[in-house]
């Protein structure tokens, strides 16, 4: 459909209103005088001093009328004035008319005179004077008026409907009806704006089903929390309450009592840094560092903060890279790489049984520094894996509230590693456990190196 401009949509309004008059005027004063003619200031050929002298001279040269010379002479004068003249005898016939064609009623005023001397009549003479342009001139007034419906109909359908309903729109959106039909308008500049509209309508659809998410997203993690936080307090609670009213009686009870008491506080410690680090990453806006990171070095200290909890396990703990780290250098934040790594082989210690192995390994291909953690354990079940970064997921084994997780680690290290332009997904090793594969894009960058 094309579309014009409102500034050509006024010219053409313009353009029509003076042209459509002036074709009445055209067209009226054709039909009345069957020509295109346009004498000037008709009105200043009636005069009544010559239609005077012209009527003196029909009436002296009564018993002239027939002779050339004398309707040759008459002619003359008739020519000059403008006026028309058919001259008749007694007997109704026409003996001179000045012109072929007698001019009708709407083009001129018509005088009428008899003539008769020693009371007899010798005939008739009916003068057509020139009349002014008011034929003309009501046709054109008539023109002006229809131009002006057609041009008010036009914007009405062009520009004032589509505002209306555009203006309708707006509040039916305001309203929360998404579903408020926006106007189709040949007007370039009513169409931008209903294209305008429809792009804000489906950023409000987007933002407000994002809201409900997040809404139904915070909710969910509240009542989560709320439960993850109520189990050891409640165990917390209990041997306090135990020690406080004397039910340890020996020494080697109390010790219990407080190692327990002490494991449920850390459990709370990390879940409050687990809930901490969640929310600043998902709902702060946090840029990653731009210094160089030797990625080898992130997991060589991942590694060594985890090995006290992996020999008490007997669990062996490998890696694999470079020597001089050279291949896994990267732009970003050190300290939150090296927190999704600890969650990543936190997890994978907490859910590797005794005597087991876990190995790390990393590696530069293309642009893209690859890196992956598997253990021994016993994987992800195959209904489990596309809930595993969902957070605060309750899974039968893998995210199980008894091996102690806060349920937002894998979450977490997901944020940090698409914080850093890449990507961490979960799936099984062939040869059993659970496989933990990501990767960050390589920069060049002349920061110090960390």
């Amino acid at each position: 459909m094309r579309r014009l401009r409102i500034r050509s949509f006024t010219l053409l309004c313009f353009c029509f209103i003076l042209f459509l008059p002036w074709l009445f005027f055209i067209t009226a004063h054709f039909i009345v005088t069957r020509s295109f003619e346009f004498p000037e200031n008709p009105r200043k050929a009636i005069l009544q001093h010559d239609f005077n002298r012209l009527v003196e001279q029909v009436e002296s040269g009564a018993g002239r009328w027939a002779e050339p010379a004398w309707q040759k002479q008459l002619k003359f004068h008739l020519q000059q004035a403008q006026i028309d003249v058919v001259i008749q005898s007694a007997a109704d016939q026409i003996v001179y008319q000045s012109s072929p064609q007698v001019p009708s009623r709407l083009s001129s005023s018509i005088e009428r005179y008899s003539l008769i001397e020693d009371g007899r009549l010798l005939g008739r003479a009916t003068f057509y004077l020139p009349k002014s342009y008011t034929v003309q001139v009501i046709s054109a007034l008539a023109g002006l008026l229809l131009a002006f419906f057609i041009i008010g109909f036009e914007m009405s359908r062009f520009l004032l409907k589509p505002l209306e309903k555009m203006s309708r729109a707006a509040r039916q959106i305001a309203a929360g009806d998404w579903e408020a039909e926006l106007p189709v308008s040949r007007i370039e500049e009513i169409a931008e704006v209903g294209d305008g509209f429809r792009v804000m309508v489906n950023g409000l659809q987007q933002a407000n089903r994002k809201q409900a998410e997040l809404e139904a997203e915070r909710r969910f993690v509240i009542a989560a929390v709320a439960h993850d936080l109520r189990t050891p307090l409640f165990a917390l609670r209990g041997y306090l309450d135990g020690l406080e009213q004397g039910i340890a009686h020996s020494p080697e009870k109390i010790a219990k009592y407080v190692a327990v008491c002490k494991e449920k506080s850390a459990q709370l410690d990390l879940l409050v840094e687990d809930l901490f680090t969640y929310t600043k990453l998902e709902y702060i806006p946090i840029e990653p560092g731009s210094l160089r990171v030797d990625f080898r070095n992130i997991l060589s200290k991942s590694i060594d903060s985890l090995q006290p909890l992996a020999r008490k396990k007997e669990i062996a703990l490998t890696i694999e890279a470079g020597e001089d780290g050279s291949g896994c250098i990267a732009i970003g934040d050190a300290h939150l790489l090296e927190r999704a790594i600890n969650n990543l082989l936190d997890n994978a210690v907490r859910h590797t049984p005794r005597q087991g192995e876990i190995a790390v390994w990393c590696k530069q291909e293309g642009d893209k520094i690859k890196f992956a953690v598997r253990d021994t354990g016993p994987g992800f079940p195959a209904e489990e894996l596309q809930h595993v970064f969902e957070p605060l997921y309750r899974g039968e084994t893998s995210r199980s509230r008894s091996t102690g997780g806060s349920g937002l680690g894998l979450t977490i290290s997901q944020n940090i590693i698409r914080r850093h332009g890449g990507e961490l997904t979960a799936s099984n090793h062939p040869d059993g456990g659970a496989l933990l594969c990501g990767w960050i894009p390589v920069k060049i960058a002349s920061e110090r190196l960390e």
